[in-house]
């Protein structure tokens, strides 16, 4: 059984920086971010996957960018509070994580979808994100409703009383974005959700991300440079561990401007310049 997973300034020289877009409110009208970590390092035994991080994130749609091993997972995973860093400090909706009672209020402002999203198979799509409601503690009086809009969001209304095990793998990874948001989160974090989508439910998925960015914190972890182009309004690429570039969609591109088309897209020519720039500036081989 697949059980549900519930519960850095760049360096000086290579490539050009160009500064974050300032922070959104959050929704209790104040500029404070709902994410703030400092000195985030995180070690997988020997290895270190985050080394002494600090980032913000406000009001938004935030997509996160890196190769395989770059800290994006591992960022997310500490973002959910299913994972301990090795050091450093997170504030999460102005929360600093202290103790079972602060997490739990946290968690319950936080909606997940991990890289490997579990679910229990022979729940229907209504009795699996009804059971995440039901974890995330909503009103009894307002469950139902909520968990018909989050599934009808995702495109999912017509096959809500079906059982997932009957689904296609498309289909269940938008039954994870659904139990993601079926508390209308205040801060999302999305591990690579486009991966089994087909390019229609993609480009649905974009429109959904800009809509909820509206009011909430979104951080996407994708490899999916196109995906960050058309919904982020900002974008953070990681390497190796530490913050290689931070600004927006369009200042990523411009980097990537002059290259041949034949190199692929503008934000895809500049997603390769800045991870270039990134790794001369710190002596980083490939």
């Amino acid at each position: 059984m697949n059980r549900p997973d519930t519960t850095a300034v760049p360096p000086s020289g290579g490539a050009e920086h160009h500064p974050a877009t300032p922070a959104g409110r959050d929704r209790d009208g104040s500029g404070d971010p709902a994410v703030r970590v400092s000195g985030l390092t995180v070690r997988h035994r020997r290895t270190t996957a985050l080394d002494g991080v600090d980032l913000d994130f406000g009001v938004g749609v935030h997509g996160l960018l890196g190769p395989n091993g770059a800290g994006k997972t591992s960022l997310v995973r500490v973002l959910a509070t299913v994972a301990e860093p090795a050091a450093g400090r997170v504030e999460l909706l102005g929360s600093g994580l202290g103790g079972h009672r602060g997490r739990a209020a946290v968690r319950r402002e936080l909606g997940y979808l991990p890289q490997d999203f579990g679910y229990y198979p022979g729940f229907t799509v209504r009795e699996f994100v009804a059971y995440v409601a039901w974890l995330k503690e909503l009103p009894g009086a307002g469950a139902d409703a909520a968990v018909e809009r989050a599934v009808a969001r995702v495109g999912l209304a017509d096959r809500i009383d079906a059982k997932v095990k009957t689904l296609s793998g498309g289909m269940i990874r938008r039954v994870g974005i659904a139990q993601a948001i079926v508390n209308d989160p205040r801060l999302l974090l999305l591990d690579e959700p486009t991966a089994g989508l087909d390019p229609e439910q993609r480009v649905e998925f974009r429109a959904l991300l800009r809509e909820l960015g509206r009011t909430a914190t979104v951080i996407v972890s994708t490899h999916l440079v196109e995906d960050v182009a058309a919904a982020c309004t900002e974008v953070t690429l990681l390497e190796a561990g530490q913050v290689a570039y931070r600004g927006t969609p369009g200042s990523l591109a411009a980097l990537g401007a002059d290259g041949h088309e034949s190199d692929g897209n503008a934000i895809e020519r500049g997603y390769t310049t800045a991870l270039r720039g990134h790794r001369a500036a710190t002596g980083a081989g490939r």
